[in-house]
């Protein structure tokens, strides 16, 4: 038994340390929230009084934070950017890192939301063949 509990310890610090390698990946007040998460151990609580933002926001908002960086879609994007343009790579980080929906990403770029689409069936068309 003890053996078990040891090996889900080391999961769990990997997985821990995995999203600590990828924080730098985020910016403002995402990076924000995790790192006070992750490294000092706030509790959602305390987050909602500091940023004015309720503490069941907050606790999907980083749920959402740490399933992005943990599934890796963007990561494997820029281990594959000589296959994706500059525009491909922005939209894809928007879409994989920043959880931005189609909507919100076409105007951002000046596009049509099918565009968007098509942009992003080919970005997962690349992910596939890794």
């Amino acid at each position: 038994m003890s053996e078990k509990l040891a090996q889900l310890k080391r999961a769990y610090r990997d997985e821990i340390d995995l999203l600590r390698s990828r924080i730098k990946l985020l910016s403002g007040q995402d990076r924000l929230l995790l790192t006070m998460y992750l490294d000092k151990g706030t509790s959602f609580r305390q987050m909602a009084q500091l940023t004015g933002i309720s503490d069941t926001i907050i606790a999907r908002r980083i749920y959402n934070l740490i399933r992005r960086l943990a599934d890796g879609q963007y990561i494997t994007c820029l281990r594959n950017r000589s296959r994706l343009t500059d525009a491909e790579l922005a939209i894809a980080r928007d879409r994989f890192l920043m959880g931005l929906s189609r909507r919100k990403i076409a105007p951002k770029y000046k596009l049509t939301e099918y565009c968007v689409r098509k942009t992003l069936e080919h970005i997962q068309e690349i992910i596939a063949t890794v």
